[in-house]
């Protein structure tokens, strides 16, 4: 009888640990296919949120606010056409005229004979224009239209074509050359004259240099310096510039009527 009751409670305790067995299988099953479906939905989730940030990016850069500006390729049409360069005007001649050389001669007002040299290293087209008018004949008999004597420069301009200063519009050319540094242009300074603001309106007009002249730079910068005068300047002050302007102006014809006479260089 004692046996039979120890059989059934082993059989009983056999029953309960299987049943425990199995209760632990099912909870960690369950926990298995819970863990399995929350990485699923995550995934998902993931993927659902990169698509819907790339849409975005697709609608913004593609159509939406935040659509770039079309940059043109770089072709001729699309490139931006420069300033045409400034050219001479008329029979200009060459700068190697000028020889890249020292020319001497002189240049006679009335009858005041002026020595003077022309750098033909420093100013090579003014003076290749100078030496070339000079051997035309072109000088002789021309006016000096203009005496400028103020405290801040004594000058006078001669060679206008018509006699009244103005430009020629058949001739004329650029670049400046050799300009007076800080402005300053020291008596004897033989200079071009020309238009302001415009580099090359250099022309047949040149002037002289009687007092040292300050001659403030403009937008293309100052003047083009030819040369000088070596001797007879004196002279010229002493006949034509002490006797001044014309109504007793400081800028405009010279009292004295004065006008080229004569013309060498070598």
């Amino acid at each position: 009888m004692a046996s039979s009751k120890s059989t059934e409670r082993e059989a009983r305790e056999a029953r309960e640990r299987l049943r425990r067995y199995n209760a632990r299988q099912t909870v960690h099953e369950q926990g298995r296919k819970r863990r399995t479906r929350d990485n699923i939905v995550a995934v998902i989730g993931v993927l659902a949120i990169a698509a819907l940030a790339t849409g975005a990016q697709l609608f913004y850069f593609n159509g939406g606010p935040g659509t770039a500006t079309p940059v043109p390729s770089a072709t001729p049409e699309a490139i931006e056409t420069p300033a045409p360069e400034q050219q001479n005007v008329g029979d200009v001649p060459d700068p190697s005229v000028a020889e890249a050389r020292t020319w001497t001669g002189e240049l006679t007002l009335n009858d005041v004979p002026l020595g003077i040299t022309l750098d033909g290293a420093l100013a090579p087209q003014a003076v290749a224009s100078i030496v070339t008018d000079a051997q035309s004949g072109y000088y002789i008999g021309k006016s000096c239209h203009r005496l400028v004597s103020t405290e801040s420069a004594g000058l006078i301009q001669c060679g206008s074509l018509d006699g009244t200063g103005a430009s020629d519009p058949s001739y004329s050319f650029g670049p400046l050359e050799n300009t007076a540094a800080s402005g300053v242009y020291p008596a004897g300074t033989i200079a071009m004259a020309r238009s302001g603001n415009d580099a090359y309106s250099n022309g047949r007009q040149f002037f002289i240099v009687f007092a040292d002249a300050t001659l403030p730079d403009d937008t293309v910068g100052g003047y083009t310096i030819v040369g000088n005068i070596t001797s007879g300047l004196d002279q010229f002050v002493a006949a034509i510039a002490d006797a001044g302007v014309a109504d007793g102006a400081a800028d405009g014809a010279p009292v004295v009527a004065t006008s080229i006479t004569g013309l060498t260089i070598q």
